[in-house]
Formats: C-alpha cells, structure tokens, sequence
C-alpha cells in the first residue's frame, strides 16, 4: 500500500460539476483531492481488504441474528424496548440490505481492522462508484498513472442488481434531508441507480412525510410510501414525532429496522465478546465493563450513537491526543483498544470497504491531518498496481 502524489486532472471541477458531484469542495476546503491515490496490489485486496470484509459482514449477521432474541444485548445497545418487535418482524421476514460500509484500519502489511461499521446511513457511495472511477479512466488515459492500472469497483452494477431484487412493481421513495448538498447529492445518485433497475422512484425531504389516519405514511400528494429507502439513521426515527407509528405501517423500508442493531457502536464490544482474539477484531468493552479496565491507559473512547466521528476521545498513554465535539453520549460509551492508523505524508488514511447486498465490492480512502476521520476529511481515490 503507498499513497502516490500525481497531477490532478485540470478540469476536474467541471467534470464533476457535470456528473452532478456538487459537493467536491466543502465550506471552501477540497473533499475530494487527488493530488495523490492509494495504490495498492491485487492480493493486498483480495486477502487484506475484501476477504475480510465478508468474514466480518458474516459476523455482524450472526450477531443480529442472536441480538434478535436476547433482550439483554438490545438493552446493552440501548435500543427503546418499544421497538424491539419491529426490528425483530424484520429480521424474521428477511427484509434485504441494499448496502453498507466497513470502516477499517490498514497499512498493506498487517491485517485489517475494524474501526466501526456504517450499516445504516453510509454516505460517499457516489464518489466511491462513480467519481473515483471516473478519475481512474481519465487518468490512465492522460497518462497521470499506469496503462495496466485497476480499480477495486463494482458498486455501481451491485446496485442497480440489488435494487432489482426489491422489485420494479413496487414504487421507491427515497428520503432524507434533501437542504444538506451531500445527503442530496448520494439520494440522487442512489434513485438514478433505482430507475436504472426499472423502479419508479419519487424523493422527498424526510420532513415531508405525512400519515394517513387509515393506517399510513404518505408523501406530499397523499401516495401510499411502500418501499423507502431512507437516509436518516433509525435511532433518529425512532425518537421523532410518527415514530409510534412504524410498527402500525405497512412501509417497506431500506435500511431494513434490524439495521439499527449493526449501526450502533456497541456491535463491538460484543463482536469481541463473540469472537475473541479474531485478527480483524480490535479489543473493546461497554465503558461500565470491569474488564474495559484491561486496555489499559491507552483507548478510543466512541458513543454508542455517533456520525462523522463525533464525540470521539483518542486516549494514549492517559493522554488525551484528540478529543471530537458534538452531540452524542447520552446512551453510553464503549471504549477500543487503540489501533494507531498508518500515517502516510502525515496523512492519516480510513479504508472504506463497501458491501452492496453483502457481497464486498469496492472501496473508499478518506484521509486527514487528524487521526480521527470526521465530515472534513478529503477523498482520495485508489488504484490496483
């Protein structure tokens, strides 16, 4: 694995700006940067990064497969008791996940490690599909990088075939917070690969959605929402006005209400607990865990519930190295055995390892001066050597 400095391409804001990539530059700073990539070789792909993938996406199942009927781990991940039925009907009737994405510590040399998993809400899938694909044609064609060179990629056509599997006859709404440029930017992406799988498709901001009296949530022109793919994570839903009302609707939704095990931080501590010692597993505890005291002064401290590295505390040596603001921490706490990332150029890289209908089929870089990865954090692409 080497982080390569490369030309970037003179046109690139316009070429984005053409495929509909509006948020490339965030509050005047770069989020998508390729002033460099990621090289890496084919094994350290399939061995490193996608073999491992799938091996813990199995795990995480088998986890929610137990948490389903263990009342005790859904309080440890404190889950509102009120939703456990939901959330176990959808397990139970084998409601699909479109995607989601690992985030994992590795330098090409040791094994991966898992850092946490976005199995809800993961944002950056266009940029992952599409953008950084489109960077590796341009740039072996401008001769930027090598003409053998490959890309780890095939997220666009896994969704568009697992869109199909959810089925044409039914009509997608896709909703989220449609103000924020890049929740808007992966909602539109997301619907282009709907209809390129022949749904029809309609997408509304999530304060939009409305209910019917009879029994349902509708959109603005009083249509039935039946299937619902939506960008706003479920500990959200669950706390919000209608949020009585999910078990009462008939609305299929993606993610699917299990998800909102796998989402939350507390997944692992109890993926340790299930799986000890496994190499792509790091060491963690719930923080009021006797045993967390085994990790010693040197920790991650992270909310069960938390986005873009919120409220996340490095500790090492007793130390406090970084300490991220924001609003989570009411639930509770887990704290990580500390897995330094590789530093490249002072940059601190996050492989992203996406799964699309379980099967691990790409992957993103972010990277950053700060070695906790936050919504400032830049995108660079990568490339098979």
């Amino acid at each position: 694995m080497q982080r390569i400095a490369c030309p970037e391409r003179d046109d690139w804001r316009q070429t984005a700006e053409g495929a509909g990539f509006d948020f490339h530059t965030l509050d005047g700073e770069r989020y998508w940067d390729e002033r460099a990539y990621y090289a890496f070789t084919l094994d350290q792909i399939e061995r490193g990064i996608e073999g491992p993938t799938g091996e813990i996406d199995a795990m995480c199942l088998e986890l929610a497969g137990r948490a389903i009927g263990d009342e005790e781990i859904l309080r440890r991940l404190k889950i509102p008791q009120a939703f456990w039925p939901l959330i176990s009907e959808s397990w139970n009737s084998d409601e699909g996940s479109l995607y989601g994405r690992l985030d994992l510590a590795f330098d090409g040399r040791g094994p991966a490690k898992l850092l946490e998993y976005n199995a809800d809400t993961p944002t950056s899938i266009f940029e992952a599909a599409v953008f950084q694909w489109t960077w590796l044609e341009q740039a072996i064609e401008r001769h930027i990088i090598p003409p053998h060179a490959d890309q780890f990629n095939s997220i666009h056509e896994r969704l568009i075939e697992a869109w199909k599997k959810f089925g044409s006859e039914r009509h997608l709404h896709l909703a989220g917070m449609i103000e924020s440029t890049e929740d808007a930017g992966t909602l539109a992406y997301l619907e282009d690969t709907a209809r390129q799988a022949g749904l029809g498709t309609t997408s509304i901001d999530i304060e939009h959605i409305g209910w019917r009296d009879d029994g349902g949530f509708v959109d603005l022109d009083n249509r039935d929402i039946e299937l619902a793919f939506k960008l706003y994570p479920w500990e959200w839903m669950f706390h919000d006005e209608f949020g009585s009302r999910l078990a009462r609707a008939p609305t299929r939704w993606i993610e699917p209400p299990w998800k909102a095990i796998l989402s939350n931080k507390g997944i692992l501590p109890l993926l340790w607990e299930m799986f000890p010692n496994h190499p792509n597993l790091l060491p963690a505890y719930f923080e009021d865990d006797p045993n967390a005291a085994s990790l010693g002064t040197s920790f991650v401290r992270k909310p069960l519930y938390s986005r873009e590295g919120a409220n996340v505390t490095l500790v090492s040596g007793g130390t406090t190295i970084v300490q991220q603001e924001g609003p989570y921490g009411a639930e509770g706490f887990i704290r990580q055995a500390l897995a330094p990332l590789p530093n490249f150029s002072n940059q601190y890289p996050v492989i992203g390892s996406w799964l699309v209908d379980h099967a691990p089929c790409g992957l993103s870089i972010r990277e950053d001066e700060n070695p906790v990865t936050g919504n400032t954090s830049r995108f660079l692409p990568h490339a098979i050597l």
